[in-house]
């Protein structure tokens, strides 16, 4: 009995407590190894949590980064030590989301990204010695290409843009001189569109930009190849002119929807329009002069008279001879008594002419008429209607379809004409016939069920791996590691014949033991207890011994 330990009562043994490690020890080799992969599945669980959690943790750096600024951010984040990712989407730099505003600080000092694209600024910079005008040229269309490439990319839509300008080289023959034109690529951000006005509006902004430049010879594509700004070659008209038209057949067909539905249903009409619109604009000037009419005197404007006269030619009288031709003689004074001598040739006096002119001018009527045509006028309207046949239901649910009587077509015409203002001399044509419509068999929508909808299955997808891992954890934490922990914290077995002693902290009073007493009550005669007693009395020494080995197993060993 010497291995045994004495409690305050001495006739009360108490056996040897083994220590955790020991009973761990002691522990079957299976369950041991149930232990073992138990923990490693916790572990592995453990790590790969927090792997999947620090690889959520990583948000977008940069967004649209050129292949040359991506890679030079990568040799800058290596140089700092700082873990990244390359995302799903091409030139997406993921790196940890608590050091995402410092990294771009820190790049913005060292200049990047740079950007795919200069503007004016490149100009800032010193030219080399000795740049050629072609080089020069080439350096400013290059700035011009950067900053127009800059102004687009500020609209919503457009993720990044480019611009190709061909300018053609200047000449001093200016009918061989060759237009500008100009291409411009845009990629949109996903499920995002421009509208005609926006398009036109990029149009408008790059013809404008660039001097010479018309904005016919501006073309806009987007990523796919898709030509957004389509001219109409057949007749000649620019987008705008296109989305005028296309206003116009829209408003049409609108008021047309609008006066019948009500009358032969939604489902029972179908209605276009197609507009020919004049846009053709003409100047003309002209200028009428017209008599006074009507019994008014004539309105004088001016009256003019001129009149002239002066003396004729010499003309010679007397008896022709030399007598007469001698030339003038002086005056003398006369000779009295005598004959007078015969004179030469004087002048008449009724030899002279005169002119007498005579001028009056009356007022003519002027007219003066400047005569401009509008643009975007209506040259005419043609109109078709298709109306479906009038259905019916009897009592006994049979749909019967009757066609309109020639007076109610008629009706729906004259509704038409004036919802589209029918104008005849210009030569409008509205026509409205009813048909049967074919209707397509209705195809009932199944309900798609809850684990089918798209953001279940996202849901699903994203939390499956966390939910496997779980559940792993917890097989190994309660199939392996529960049963062995709970194998090696058991209590040993109790020993025949020891007595524990019960201590109770509180005042409250123990069931009493008659009942439990009178139920373990030996019975009066055992055959067991009877051999034991024999085999004590006869052999007390091997009795000894085995209580010795019940009390301590080492010291039996």
């Amino acid at each position: 009995m010497d291995n045994a330990v004495v409690s305050p009562n001495p006739q009360v043994l108490v056996p040897a407590s083994n220590g955790f490690g020991a009973r761990l020890a002691a522990l079957p080799g299976r369950s041991k190894l149930a232990l073992a992969v138990g923990i490693a599945a916790l572990l592995a669980v453990i790590v790969a949590l927090s792997l999947q959690t620090k690889d959520s943790d990583y948000r977008l750096l940069f967004p649209g980064l050129s292949e040359k600024d991506g890679g030079q951010i990568i040799e800058k984040l290596q140089q700092l030590n700082v873990p990244y990712r390359i995302g799903d989407g091409a030139n997406m730099i993921m790196v940890p989301a608590n050091k995402v505003y410092e990294l771009r600080m820190k790049l913005g000092a060292a200049g990047l990204p740079k950007g795919g694209e200069t503007g004016y600024d490149s100009l800032d910079k010193l030219s080399p010695f000795g740049q050629t005008q072609r080089r020069e040229s080439m350096s400013l269309q290059r700035a011009r290409e950067g900053e127009l490439v800059r102004t687009i990319s500020t609209i919503d839509s457009v993720s990044a843009a480019r611009v190709h300008l061909a300018m053609p080289n200047q000449n001093g023959f200016f009918r061989e001189q060759e237009k500008a034109s100009a291409s411009v690529v845009l990629t949109l951000h996903p499920g995002r569109t421009l509208d005609r006005a926006q398009i036109a509006g990029i149009v408008h902004l790059v013809s404008r930009s660039v001097p010479d430049l018309k904005p016919t010879e501006v073309s806009v594509i987007d990523s796919s190849g898709a030509l957004l700004n389509p001219q109409d070659n057949s007749s000649g008209l620019d987008s705008l002119q296109l989305a005028y038209r296309q206003q116009i057949e829209a408003s049409s067909v609108k008021r047309v929807m609008e006066l019948l539905e009500p009358i032969v249903g939604r489902e029972n009409l179908r209605a276009t329009v197609t507009a020919d619109i004049d846009f053709s604009q003409v100047e003309s000037t002209a200028e009428e002069f017209k008599p006074n009419q009507g019994d008014a005197p004539a309105a004088i404007r001016a009256i003019r008279t001129e009149e002239a006269s002066q003396p004729g030619a010499a003309v010679p009288s007397g008896v022709p001879g030399a007598q007469s031709n001698q030339p003038q003689a002086q005056a003398t004074a006369p000779i009295t008594g005598g004959a007078a001598p015969l004179q030469a040739a004087q002048t008449g006096a009724n030899g002279g002419n005169g002119r007498r002119e005579a001028e009056t001018r009356y007022e003519v009527d002027k007219t003066v008429r400047v005569t401009r045509g509008s643009t975007g006028n209506v040259r005419r309207l043609n109109a078709a209607v298709v109306v479906n046949h009038r259905s019916s239901t009897d009592p006994k649910g049979k749909v019967t379809n009757t066609p309109l009587t020639p007076e109610e077509i008629e009706k729906l015409t004259a509704l038409v004409q004036q919802g589209i203002g029918f104008n005849q001399e210009r030569g409008d044509q509205v026509r409205v016939i009813n048909v049967p419509f074919h209707a397509e068999p209705v195809v009932p929508v199944e309900a798609v069920p809850l684990w089918q909808q798209p953001w279940v299955q996202d849901l699903l997808r994203s939390g499956a791996t966390p939910a496997a891992l779980v559940l792993v954890a917890l097989i190994a934490l309660f199939g392996f590691v529960r049963p062995a922990l709970k194998a090696a914290t058991a209590p040993p077995p109790p020993v025949p014949g020891d007595k524990l002693d019960a201590t109770v902290g509180d005042d409250e009073a123990l069931p009493p033991l008659e009942p439990a007493l009178k139920a373990l009550e030996a019975p009066a005669s055992n055959e067991k207890l009877e051999a034991a007693r024999k085999l004590a009395k006869d052999n007390p020494a091997a009795v000894a011994n085995i209580m010795r080995s019940w009390v301590n197993p080492e010291a039996a060993a």
